[in-house]
């Protein structure tokens, strides 16, 4: 889930609480972000200002404290809602709009309360802004604006898409590009998920949502992910990690096109585009077993391969770089001293994009507050930078694909295009893998080592 920070303006959120305390909880859950909490009546006149974003926190006793008008206002502003249902309020619909979603329970902790608003800025970004944030989106390399050429292709269809990409490249933003582009989908939600973050025994409350009283605490009604997603986008961020008992509950709605909540027995039905993405090969993991071929046949209708940074080439670093830093010193095209360009260039980024915004933003820092390139600590976020990428850590799965390309190669004499169709994978991805799991010369015994990326 995508925190404030990673949105480039300010949020301000109204909060309307009625007798309940919510204004306050929502300042100590929003601390150390960049949102205003507000407390505001149904008489005030409110909306952000120019570079702010508004959203609205609204408690049922506030509703029935307004009498109605609470409801024009917010209608009239135009701005999401998140609702806080009291106890005595929460059994009855007519408290809330029909067209409400976003509800919080009169007691909710302040991750719920950040998950709902981050989601909501989501939507706000790609669906109200529509392209205006994917025309952000740093590409200066061929590489890269090839990619994207491929991207607008598809964008405007319902075919469901598979992205697949290194951690860091931006498979999120590839999504809300997709989204965003999209003349349908693009108008309705956009509902991002990580399947790697499910609780055990929580998916079908969080993907079918449930009626009220469904099981014990269920004292509303929720829409689940699916229902969310109607109308718009449904992301489905790392489906490799969904373990196999959801995935078959995951395709059986995907193969229906319709939902049942627990508790109900009304079928839903839906119309929402599927974007999925995932960092691990899930050919792989169908041929061990660990995702479904059915499921993974009905995913990769389209299939998009994000470049990671390195095969965008230096042009990006810099560009990217740039970008980052023009935003925090507030100022376009800031001086880069050619010393610190040869290192944005020639640094290898691990993590990606992720991992080179997050360096922009520390040296950007330095620059704002001692108003000057120090070499010395600029240097020392680049060296701490290069000793962290020279020895990145290997997950298991990591070790054993690494293990079998040694040994390919190994069995093909170092020669790189045999070891690719043995492989069955092309020879710049051959080389691709050799260079993220550190395969070198020094790895293989009796091997020519001309081959070995340097």
């Amino acid at each position: 889930m995508s925190s404030v920070s990673n949105w480039h303006d300010d949020v301000d959120l109204y909060v309307f609480e009625g007798v309940t305390d919510i204004a306050e909880r929502a300042a100590r859950a929003l601390t150390g972000y960049d949102v205003e909490v507000i407390r505001a009546d149904a008489l005030t006149a409110f909306g952000a200002s120019a570079g702010r974003r508004a959203l609205a926190l609204v408690s049922s006793t506030a509703i029935e404290k307004a009498d109605g008008s609470l409801h024009g206002l917010m209608s009239g502003q135009a701005i999401p809602v998140i609702w806080v249902a009291s106890e005595q309020a929460h059994s009855s619909r007519t408290h809330f709009p029909p067209e409400y979603r976003n509800i919080l329970p009169a007691n909710f902790s302040g991750a719920a309360l950040r998950s709902q608003l981050f989601k909501l800025l989501g939507e706000l970004s790609a669906a109200s802004e529509g392209g205006k944030r994917t025309d952000r989106l740093v590409a200066e390399s061929p590489c890269m604006n090839q990619f994207l050429q491929e991207v607008a292709a598809y964008a405007d269809c319902s075919a469901t898409v598979l992205i697949h990409g290194e951690t860091g490249v931006g498979k999120e933003r590839i999504a809300m590009m997709l989204h965003a582009l999209n003349q349908h989908y693009g108008k309705g939600p956009f509902v991002a998920v990580n399947c790697g973050a499910i609780p055990d025994g929580l998916f079908e409350s969080h993907f079918f949502g449930h009626a009220k009283g469904a099981f014990t605490g269920a004292s509303l009604m929720h829409k689940g992910y699916f229902e969310q997603a109607q109308g718009g986008t449904l992301f489905l961020d790392e489906i490799g990690d969904l373990p196999l008992f959801q995935q078959v509950k995951l395709l059986r709605v995907l193969e229906q096109s319709a939902v049942t909540r627990l508790g109900s027995s009304v079928e839903i039905p839906l119309d929402f585009r599927v974007v999925a993405a995932t960092h691990r090969s899930l050919k792989t993991l169908v041929q061990e077993g660990g995702f479904r071929a059915d499921l993974y046949y009905r995913l990769a209708v389209v299939e998009l391969h994000v470049p990671n940074l390195e095969a965008r080439g230096p042009e990006d670093k810099e560009a990217l770089f740039q970008h980052v830093l023009d935003h925090i010193l507030e100022q376009e095209n800031t001086p880069i001293p050619d010393w610190v360009q040869a290192l944005v260039r020639q640094s290898v980024y691990v993590g990606n994009v992720r991992e080179l915004r997050n360096i922009a933003e520390r040296v950007a820092i330095q620059v704002r507050q001692f108003k000057t390139w120090e070499p010395a600590r600029i240097q020392a976020i680049f060296k701490h930078l290069t000793e962290v990428s020279a020895q990145p850590p290997l997950e298991p799965e990591a070790l054993a694909e690494r293990e079998r390309i040694i040994h390919a190669l190994r069995a093909n004499q170092g020669r790189r295009q045999d070891t690719a169709a043995q492989l069955g994978i092309s020879r710049k991805v051959l080389w691709e893998k050799m260079r993220k799991l550190q395969i070198d010369g020094d790895d293989l015994d009796e091997v020519r080592t001309e081959d070995m990326p340097s």
